[in-house]
């Protein structure tokens, strides 16, 4: 589906002048993701859905769940994961989760040598190299090859169609028009979309991009077709494939549905709503996405594990009885879902600002800056070193590496952000996709790893400038371990 030609040969002309380089770095990324593969897979209750959805379609035919010994049609989650799970079942027997994560990390290291095609075209060949080992050597990507989850394929696809915009957008530059790499683009996006509906961030960010240079060729009163010919190619090739997808829910499930149902819920499910808003007047952390969010329904709701804020006057006597009444029964229905939904809204009148503007921006705080443990034995509360000291002392290690990571992709984006080509296709998806984010009522860390590749771009892109720095002073006698590992 992706035209090798459009940039495997740049991908190979890197290879081949540092061989020993990318193959001894490769090795290592094998070696960590062989790590979590061994000590920490994850197989976790999404999986499973995913796996019932890729079973039913390979064994009976049918896209759907198994509910009461019944497959039953769904459209709760899109069909591009499923799809995958059921090649690999195909290949490997129904049910091969270990198939599914060995697969999965071949996926996430070439990621690595894809991103450090993108460093190489926006940065430098140097600036490659150090993208290379910051991909291949981050845990919290290398975690996430051993989960059954989109997370590996969405930041692998993610990348290619960042790469291809970025080559085509390239050779526009040269007054060429490449087509092949704007399908490509839109053939990796639609990838995406049909992995997650939030992978649609991706197109948009893309064709933000474009518009904004159509704008500026438009003044400055150049041809501006090209612009607009690729435009019009991504968004024909990133969509397409949702045409019969939307036309199978049509008719299969009797309602319009060009993507999945925002709360992942079955045609006869209870999206509840409700409840959602009301998680939303409080929630900042994934802790109380762990002990809250998740807990509904099917569990108790425990008010000392809410925060302070979600039972303060003059709705506290109205809270806990709900959660009273919710907890009789665990069954959240039509009723108290309302219940909940009027008291959100009342919060919500009372302080529309935290709830509008505060609260979001806490949450992505929260997802970009929390330590990435969620699929370590860590405590999601690992501030409390009372209660798990070691996993604890875990996650503050895992947390001040992500900090790390951050910090240098935000340094170079305020200070050389004009050093990185074709920045703002870059930054207009991270800033898009961390939008997004302030929007949902759970906010869990996995759902940055799409803007990743962009971290480490940023990141590589100051590190190469560090050490440019460093040569220029160092004496020309001096010999760097990079040129020890190049010899």
């Amino acid at each position: 589906m992706l035209s090798a030609k459009c940039y495997i040969p740049n991908v190979l002309s890197l290879l081949r002048e540092h061989r020993r380089f990318f193959l001894g770095i490769a090795l290592a990324g094998l070696v960590l993701r062989l790590f979590f593969f061994v000590y920490f897979p994850a197989v976790t209750d999404d999986s499973r859905i995913y796996a019932d959805l890729a079973t039913n379609w390979l064994r009976h035919g049918v896209y759907g769940t198994t509910q009461s010994g019944e497959i039953v049609p769904s459209d709760a989650r899109l069909p591009g994961y499923p799809a995958f799970l059921a090649a690999i079942f195909a290949l490997f027997g129904a049910g091969n989760f270990r198939a599914v994560m060995l697969v999965q990390m071949v996926a996430d290291l070439c990621t690595c040598l894809v991103l450090a095609d993108l460093t190489r075209r926006t940065v430098s060949a140097g600036a490659a190299r150090i993208a290379f080992v910051l991909t291949a050597l981050c845990p919290f990507l290398a975690n996430y090859s051993a989960a059954v989850l989109t997370e590996t394929l969405e930041v692998f696809f993610t990348t290619i169609a960042l790469d291809l915009a970025v080559a085509g957008v390239d050779r526009l530059d040269q007054g060429q028009t490449f087509w092949r790499n704007w399908a490509a683009a839109g053939a990796a996006i639609a990838v995406c979309i049909l992995l997650r509906p939030d992978g649609g961030i991706v197109l948009v960010a893309a064709g933000l991009y474009l518009v904004v240079r159509l704008w500026k060729r438009n003044r400055e009163h150049r041809n501006i077709i090209p612009l607009v010919q690729a435009g019009i190619l991504v968004g024909l090739f990133a969509l397409a494939p949702l045409l019969p997808w939307t036309m199978r829910n049509v008719r299969t499930l009797h309602h319009f549905e060009p993507l999945a149902p925002r709360y992942a819920t079955d045609v006869d499910e209870l999206a509840p709503r409700g409840f959602n808003r009301w998680v939303a007047t409080w929630i900042v952390d994934y802790a109380s996405v762990e002990e809250i969010y998740w807990s509904v329904p099917g569990d108790k709701i425990d008010p000392d594990k809410l925060p302070a804020r979600a039972l303060e006057m003059p709705q506290r006597d109205a809270t806990l009885a709900l959660i009273d009444d919710y907890n009789e029964s665990h069954d959240l229905t039509p009723e108290l879902d309302a219940r909940f939904a009027q008291l959100a809204a009342e919060r919500v009148r009372e302080h529309p600002i935290r709830y509008y503007v505060v609260l979001p921006a806490l949450r992505i705080a929260d997802m970009w800056l929390r330590p990435r443990t969620e699929l370590l034995p860590s405590d999601a509360r690992w501030w409390e070193f009372d209660d798990d000291p070691k996993g604890s002392a875990i996650a503050i290690v895992v947390g001040v590496l992500n900090l790390a990571y951050v910090l240098m992709a935000l340094l170079a984006m305020l200070g050389r952000s004009s050093a990185v080509r074709y920045a703002g296709l870059l930054l207009i998806l991270v800033v898009l996709r961390s939008a997004f984010l302030g929007t949902i009522e759970n906010p869990e860390p996995r759902y940055t790893l799409e803007c990743y590749p962009v971290v480490i771009l940023f990141a590589a892109g100051l590190l190469s400038d560090r050490r440019s720095h460093l040569r220029a002073r160092l004496p020309e006698s001096t010999v760097l371990p990079s040129q020890i590992m190049k010899a």
